[in-house]
């Protein structure tokens, strides 16, 4: 009979391959190893999950699905689009400050290597995101407070580009050494959302329309 794994048990095991596989790429990972950090045995980790792909999208659920529910608890105000945009800066940033193998893991998964999963994974990770921030700027163009010549899906699109990179900015070695390459020094985080309001304030056309 196999052992089954307490909750806790399953987290570390998790956590074990978020670290694995952001530091290795899926390809370079080892699975012994990961269990091994995990404090346990190899045939216990096969016993759920069938195979090392599979395991892998166990382990980028666990790193990607936590930050869409944060997003979801943002109590948005229809009225104010950069009070918005501000709260889903603040969260983003966090996020990626206490959980910065998460944001690795979430590059490796836009790289080649993994373009056998794009299909899947850009449904499973991107979607929410992708109707929230329309939702969110449909309602602030629906009253007026945003400019009324943008398309919507487009503008949501450029927004999450953005938002993104900033991300990777925060947490992958190139992309750090890239801000610095324009900064110097890598900004405080309260600066970043600063200069970064008045770039989404001009380009939402915001401050125009009060």
């Amino acid at each position: 009979m196999h052992r089954k794994l307490e909750k806790e048990d399953l987290d570390r095991l998790m956590e074990a391959g978020v670290s694995e596989f952001a530091e290795k790429g899926l390809d370079k990972a080892n699975i012994s190893t990961i269990a091994k950090k995990a404090g346990l045995s190899v045939g216990v980790l096969y016993n759920y999950f069938d195979g090392k792909d599979d395991f892998f999208l166990h382990c980028v659920r666990h790193a990607v699905e936590p930050l869409g529910g944060m997003i979801e608890q943002i109590e948005f105000r229809p009225d104010d689009l950069e009070e918005n945009m501000r709260l889903i800066l603040q969260t983003l940033f966090r996020y990626a400050r206490e959980h910065n193998d998460y944001y690795v893991l979430y590059h490796e998964i836009t790289s080649g290597g993994c373009r056998k999963f794009a299909a899947q994974l850009v449904e499973e990770v991107e979607a929410a995101t992708a109707k929230g921030y329309m939702k969110m700027i449909e309602a602030g163009k629906g009253i007026g407070v945003v400019r009324q010549d943008m398309d919507i899906p487009l503008f949501a699109f450029f927004s999450d580009c953005l938002l993104m990179m900033i991300q990777f900015s925060m947490s992958c070695d190139y992309y750090k050494k890239r801000l610095e390459l324009y900064c110097g020094e890598e900004p405080s985080e309260e600066k970043l959302i600063q200069e970064l309001m008045k770039f989404v304030s001009g380009a939402f056309g915001i401050r125009e329309q009060r």
